[in-house]
């Protein structure tokens, strides 16, 4: 859970600096930073991409989780479900508190980073990815923060208790899972974290969200092979 604490503590840090000094930090900075940030994920998801044993599996899981992903379209649902939470919650009246809730929450919680990270530190007890993930977060939260107020800072809540749930998950499916399957599934992931980088480089844009499907498609065709072998 390490990862998933410094994540949440990160948001309330950054909201807490957004609220205060957050209109005084120039764009430029916090653009430069950002960029940094995006050098240091890719980065990440290298080392955990490479970790693979078998790149057929990673290939085939991608291939196999695209069509899924792009079937299902889980990029689009989830800006649709946002979009819904955002105009009931909007129809409450509470204004920038909630306006700040929901919008940071969706945008902290949703993507395959939060999965990802949780799902390695559950599984391997590896935090890099939340690390990676804790510095994002806490510089969107001092943007958030400084034009929506204290509502951001409470979204740290959810973060904690989706993150942490997926993290608790993943350690108790550990046993059922071997180390070459863990492997495989780190390593997809880590391509998915790649595209993540590069979305955030603006390097070209790549919907990781279909793509999601891919790191729990590399357990069946990793079993497969090791059957096959």
């Amino acid at each position: 859970m390490l990862g998933t604490i410094v994540n949440s503590l990160a948001i309330i840090g950054g909201a807490l600096v957004g609220i205060l000094f957050g209109k005084a930090l120039p764009e430029k900075i916090k653009r430069t930073v950002i960029q940094g940030i995006g050098l240091a994920v890719i980065l990440i998801g290298l080392r955990m991409a490479l970790t693979t044993n078998n790149p057929l599996v990673v290939i085939g899981s991608l291939v196999l989780g695209g069509i899924i992903g792009e079937w299902i379209d889980i990029e689009d649902k989830l800006q649709q479900l946002g979009k819904w939470l955002e105009s009931k919650f909007a129809k409450g009246g509470n204004g920038n508190f909630t306006k700040g809730f929901v919008s940071s929450s969706l945008m902290f919680c949703v993507g395959a980073m939060a999965i990802m990270g949780a799902l390695e530190s559950g599984l391997k007890g590896v935090h890099d990815t939340l690390y990676a993930k804790s510095m994002l977060d806490g510089i969107t939260s001092i943007v958030l923060a400084s034009s929506m107020g204290i509502g951001v800072l409470v979204s740290a809540v959810p973060v904690f208790l989706y993150q942490g749930g997926i993290t608790i998950s993943a350690a108790l499916l550990q046993g059922f899972l071997s180390d070459p399957v863990i492997a495989e599934m780190s390593a997809t992931g880590g391509l998915l974290i790649v595209g993540i980088g590069l979305n955030i480089l603006e390097i070209k844009e790549i919907k990781v969200g279909n793509l999601l499907p891919a790191i729990f498609i590399a357990v069946p065709i990793t079993m497969l092979l090791a059957q096959m072998a």
